[in-house]
C-alpha cells in the first residue's frame, strides 16, 4: 500500500486542501488505515471527479480507492455484475456493452468509480424511469468505524444513509448492480432545437417518456425573446437492425462495433488556463446552437460519445476556470414550479454568467437516499461558473433562496459552497443522517472539507 502526502482538491479545483492518501489494494488493508487512522479521521476518494470538498479531509486521511479496481463478476443469468469500488464507469461500459448490458444510472462523465458513484448516488438522462443509481444496487460491502465489513441491503437505514452519504457512513469497498439489457452498444439519438426556455420545456413534456435518455444544453448567456434556448437529444440503444452492415457483422463474431478500447483520457491537448471567458463562450454558444439540427432523428453514437462527450474534451475547469478553478452548480425544483426555473436561468442571463455547460434534464420520483437528489419529480438544472467571477458568492446564495422557495434542493455532492442553513433546509432527513453517524461512528472516523462545512 502506497502512502504520502498531497494537496487535493476536487474537479472543480476550488479550496485545495493537504491530507495523508493511502492507496489500499485489498479489503484488509483498508481496514488498516480506518483502524488507525489519526485525530482528523478519514475520507474515501475515487478518481477525483467531486466538483467540491466532498473528496477532500484537510489534516486527516484520504483512501484512494483506484487500487481496488477488479470486476469480479458478471452473472448473465441474473443480469448482475459484481465489482471494486475502485472501478471506472467508463470501464464498466467497456466490459459490459459488449456482452449486451448496459450499467444503471450513467451519469455525464465517465471518470466516476462505482464506489463513489454510490456514494453521490448519480443520476442518468432517464432518471424518470430508471430512477438513481441506489436503486441498481442489489447490496453493497461497507467498511464501519469500527473495521469491520458489513454487507448493506436496500431497504435498510444504513443502505439509505450510505446511497448518497458522501462516504460518511463508512468506505464503500465493493457493491453488486442489476443491469440493462440492450440489444447493440451503440445510441440512436434525435436532437431538435428549441428557441426559448417555454419552448424548451414543452418540447420535452410532449417527447414524454418516448425514448429512455433525455437531456438539453441551454445557452445561458442569450437573452430577450431567446432566454433558455437549447437542444434537446434523446436517445435509445439502436436495434440490430438500423446498424451498418460491417457493425452487425462484428456483432455476430462476438465483438463490440465501439471504437477504441484504450484509455481515451489523456488524449486531448493541454491548453492555456482561462481560455475561455464571457466573449468566446457567447461565440461558441452561438455556433453550437445554430449548427444544432432543428430536428433530426435516428443519428448513431457510440456510448462514450452519448453519456461522456466532455471526457474528450480538455480540463474544461482550466479552460474557462482559470486558476481559480469552477463551482458547479445543481439544484431541482418539482413539477408546477417552473416559473422558479424560469426566474433563475433569466437570472443567470442577465448576469451575463459565461456557462458553457449548462444542462436541463428531467427527475422522476424521489430516491431512497436520505441525502440523495430530487425532492420531487420534476426539473434539474446543472451549470458550471468561473469561481472567479466577482459577486458569484452572493449571487449563488440568492439563487439558493429561489430555489428552496420552491421547495427544491441544491446537490450536495456537486456543491462547494453551500450554507450549512441551507443544507438543513432543503434536506429534512438531515438529522435522522446524524443521528445514525452518531450511533454508528461516535468517534468521528469518517469526516471530509465538506461534512465540515455544513455540519453533516
Amino acid at each position: 500500500m502506497s502512502v504520502d502526502t498531497v494537496s487535493l482538491t476536487g474537479w472543480g479545483r476550488t479550496a485545495p486542501t493537504t491530507a495523508v492518501r493511502f492507496r489500499p489494494r485489498t479489503y484488509e488493508e483498508a481496514a488498516a488505515v480506518i483502524r488507525g487512522r489519526g485525530p482528523r479521521g478519514a475520507i474515501a476518494r475515487g478518481l477525483g471527479r467531486a466538483p467540491g470538498d466532498a473528496a477532500q479531509n484537510a489534516g486527516g486521511s484520504v483512501l484512494d480507492m483506484t487500487g481496488l479496481d477488479r470486476v469480479r463478476a458478471l452473472d448473465e443469468a441474473a443480469g448482475t455484475v459484481r465489482c471494486d469500488a475502485g472501478v471506472s464507469l467508463d470501464r464498466l461500459l467497456r466490459v459490459l456493452l459488449p456482452h449486451g448490458w448496459c450499467p444503471p444510472a450513467v451519469p455525464g462523465t465517465g471518470r466516476v468509480t462505482v464506489g463513489g458513484a454510490i456514494a453521490s448516488d448519480v443520476q442518468g438522462r432517464d432518471h424518470t424511469a430508471a430512477g438513481s443509481l441506489a436503486r441498481h444496487v442489489s447490496e453493497l460491502d461497507l467498511l464501519t468505524a469500527d473495521g469491520d465489513v458489513r454487507t448493506v441491503t436496500p431497504g435498510t437505514a444504513l443502505f439509505d444513509a450510505t446511497t448518497g452519504g458522501l462516504g460518511l457512513t463508512g468506505v464503500i469497498l465493493g457493491a453488486t448492480l442489476r443491469l440493462k439489457r440492450v440489444s447493440t452498444p451503440l445510441i440512436s439519438v434525435s436532437t431538435e432545437r428549441a428557441a426559448d426556455l417555454d419552448d424548451l420545456l414543452a418540447r420535452f413534456t410532449d417527447g414524454g417518456d418516448r425514448l429512455p435518455y433525455a437531456s438539453a444544453w441551454i445557452d445561458l448567456l442569450a437573452g430577450g425573446r431567446a432566454t433558455g434556448r437549447g437542444v434537446l437529444t434523446r436517445g435509445e440503444h439502436a436495434p440490430p437492425s438500423v446498424l451498418p452492415a460491417h457493425a452487425r457483422r462484428t456483432m455476430r463474431a462476438g465483438r463490440t462495433p465501439l471504437p477504441g478500447q484504450r484509455d481515451r483520457w489523456s488524449a486531448a491537448p493541454a491548453l492555456p488556463d482561462g481560455l475561455l471567458g464571457r466573449t468566446s463562450v457567447a461565440l461558441l454558444n452561438e455556433v453550437r446552437y445554430r449548427s444544432a439540427s432543428r430536428a433530426r432523428t435516428g443519428e448513431l453514437r457510440t456510448a462514450a460519445a452519448f453519456f461522456h462527450p466532455l471526457d474528450a474534451l480538455p480540463d474544461v475547469s482550466r479552460l474557462y476556470g482559470g486558476r481559480a478553478g469552477l463551482v458547479r452548480y445543481r439544484f431541482t425544483v418539482g413539477y408546477g414550479q417552473e416559473e422558479a426555473l424560469h426566474r433563475v436561468v433569466r437570472r443567470i442571463s442577465a448576469r451575463r454568467c459565461p456557462a458553457f455547460r449548462a444542462e436541463l434534464q428531467r427527475f422522476g420520483a424521489p430516491d431512497p437516499g436520505w441525502l440523495s437528489l430530487p425532492a420531487s419529480p420534476g426539473w434539474a438544472l446543472a451549470l458550471d461558473l468561473p469561481a472567479a467571477l466577482p459577486g458569484l458568492g452572493r449571487f449563488l446564495d440568492g439563487l439558493d433562496e429561489e430555489v428552496a422557495a420552491a421547495g427544491g434542493r441544491v446537490c450536495l455532492a456537486k456543491d462547494s459552497r453551500m450554507r450549512p442553513e441551507t443544507a438543513a433546509a432543503m434536506y429534512p432527513r438531515l438529522a435522522e443522517f446524524r443521528e445514525l453517524r452518531a450511533e454508528l461512528d461516535p468517534a468521528g472516523a469518517f469526516r471530509s472539507d465538506l461534512a465540515r462545512r455544513l455540519g453533516l
